[in-house]
């Protein structure tokens, strides 16, 4: 009878099914003002005993896809790619946020419209790739993800 219960509890919800290899991806999104660029947001929660590395995303939905992060350059913020790839601790989580670390997407596929759905391929490396549906949507308002930008 237990077994039934997860069983079909994995099958319903896609973040238990996700959080099987101890990494959970969660409140995934994309916000688009153009219809040649769009930027993807979400936490990623490790719950493994080792550090896990977002080393890299993929989609169809963008001939680019890269991370980029916002750092000061002449006092100045600037958006710039990210070498390395993100890390993520043990027992932590991070938050892919508006005006920090973020998913880029460059040269759309075609223009994105409110309520559309994105898919991703978060790649980490030795903890495995995960895919993700992120939904469009412009009028998210920015949030605060409990200061979990991986500090």
């Amino acid at each position: 009878m237990i077994r039934m219960t997860l069983a079909a509890l994995a099958v319903l919800s896609p973040a238990a099914a996700l959080a099987d290899d101890g990494l959970m991806i969660r409140d995934a999104y994309v916000r688009s003002t153009n219809p040649k660029t769009a930027a993807a947001f979400m936490v990623v929660e490790n719950q493994q005993d080792a550090e896990c590395r977002l080393t890299g995303v993929s989609s169809d939905a963008a001939e680019v896809v890269e991370l980029h992060t916002h750092a000061e350059v002449d006092g100045v913020m600037k958006m710039q790619k990210v070498e390395g790839g993100i890390a993520i601790p043990a027992g932590s989580e991070h938050a892919l946020a508006r005006g920090g670390d973020h998913v880029m997407l460059m040269g759309l596929t075609k223009p994105l419209a409110e309520g559309d759905t994105v898919a991703l391929t978060l790649d980490f490396g030795d903890c495995g790739t995960h895919p993700v549906e992120a939904v469009l949507d412009n009028d998210r308002a920015e949030e605060s993800h409990g200061g979990h930008q991986g500090h």
